[in-house]
């Protein structure tokens, strides 16, 4: 499977979270839920992966955790906010420069319209 299914894939399982939950949960809660749903379609999933910081070709691990690695090709960022901000953007591009993956998705689980809060990155490599 490409990026692309896979993204298809992780997008109807945030729909299927969304419509079941709704807003107003913790982060960690939509977390359990959406790799619930991913492992139910077969996806091979890895939940809180840690990702090392590389500072001058030196291995500096400073805590940085992926909350959703679906098929060793996609990230997937939850949140659970009033609004996605810059940063949280720039968080997903920063996962995917480290990870060296092409496609990550960020998801809002806390608004009123679910569809206008995944939002897909690209890593420009």
């Amino acid at each position: 499977m490409n990026e692309n299914e896979i993204s298809y894939k992780i997008r109807s399982a945030i729909f299927n979270v969304y419509n079941n939950l709704g807003p107003g949960l913790l982060e960690s809660a939509y977390e359990a839920a959406l790799s619930y749903e991913l492992k139910k379609e077969n996806l091979k999933i890895q939940n809180q992966v840690g990702l090392p910081m590389i500072y001058e070709s030196v291995n500096i691990d400073v805590g940085y955790r992926i909350d959703i690695v679906v098929e060793n090709k996609v990230i997937v960022e939850v949140k659970s906010v009033d609004a996605l901000m810059d940063v949280h953007h720039k968080q997903v591009l920063t996962y995917l420069k480290l990870s060296g993956l092409k496609l990550g998705i960020l998801v809002n689980f806390n608004s009123d319209i679910i569809s206008d809060n995944i939002v897909r990155k690209v890593n420009g490599l």
